[in-house]
C-alpha cells in the first residue's frame, strides 16, 4: 500500500501540488503585508479621507453595516497577489507556441 501512495504522488504531481500551495500562501502574506503596510499607507495620502478601508455603510439601526471598505481592499489585495504570481509563474515556465 506504501508504494501504491508512492507511486500515487509522484504520477499526479501531487507533492508538487503541495508545495506550490506553500509556496503561494507564503507569497500571499508576503503581498499581503506589502499592501497593508506600504502600498495602502501611500494610496491613502492620496485619497480623500486616508482610512478608505474603514468606510462602511450602515442599513439601518439594529443591521450590521456594510464593510465595503474591506471588500474594496480585499479586491486590491487579490489584484496585486495576481499580479505577482502570474509574474513568477511566466517568468519560470515557459508556455509552448500554438
Amino acid at each position: 500500500m506504501l508504494d501504491q501512495f508512492k507511486k500515487f504522488l509522484i504520477e499526479t504531481n501531487a507533492i508538487a501540488l503541495a508545495v506550490a500551495v506553500v509556496i503561494g500562501a507564503a507569497v500571499s502574506k508576503l503581498v499581503s503585508a506589502l499592501v497593508a503596510g506600504i502600498i495602502m499607507p501611500l494610496l491613502s495620502l492620496a485619497l480623500p479621507g486616508g482610512a478608505w478601508r474603514e468606510f462602511s455603510m450602515s442599513l439601518g439601526e439594529g443591521h450590521d453595516p456594510l464593510k465595503i471598505g474591506d471588500v474594496l481592499g480585499a479586491g486590491v489585495d487579490f489584484l496585486i497577489i495576481a499580479f505577482v504570481v502570474y509574474a513568477i509563474v511566466s517568468r519560470f515556465v515557459k508556455v509552448p507556441a500554438k
